[in-house]
């Protein structure tokens, strides 16, 4: 599974211009899932979501988990970040976990972050979603399980 993750000041996800869900501080992570996934991949991503250091400690260095911290995390289904990429100038989606498959494998993701951490919030599988953040950095990272 792929997850880009942001170090967020706040961000929230909307649907058909109601807001779904909402963190202050913490993690926004996009999530996608590809055909060689499975559940053991999806609780792995979790861990490392939780367990990446992108929050500063005393010093000021990036030495503080989500989980460490208390921080929020807010976790979105995003299948484009699993696109084909490397010729032309339109994405294939060929290289992207089959939709039915997709949902579950990130209804694990979202239910092992639950399970280790609070607060946890989620965006909506397979719905046309906006998506508002501050990165707070900007602070990005590209994890893979």
């Amino acid at each position: 599974m792929i997850a880009l993750i942001q170090r967020v000041s706040r961000a929230a996800v909307c649907i058909d211009g109601e807001q779904v869900a909402a963190i202050d501080r913490g993690i926004l992570a996009l999530v996608a899932a590809v055909p060689e996934d499975d559940d053991a991949r999806a609780r792995r991503l979790a861990e490392r979501v939780l367990g990446y250091r992108l929050f500063a400690d005393a010093d000021g260095r990036m030495n503080v988990s989500a989980a460490a911290g208390g921080h929020a995390v807010l976790a979105v289904p995003q299948f484009t970040l699993a696109a084909d990429t490397r010729r032309g100038t339109r994405p294939g989606f060929s290289t992207a976990c089959p939709p039915e498959r997709a949902a579950g494998l990130f209804d694990v993701f979202a239910a092992a972050l639950a399970a280790a951490h609070t607060p946890v919030a989620t965006g909506v599988f397979g719905a046309d979603m906006q998506v508002e953040l501050v990165n707070d950095g900007p602070v990005t990272f590209w994890l893979a399980s």
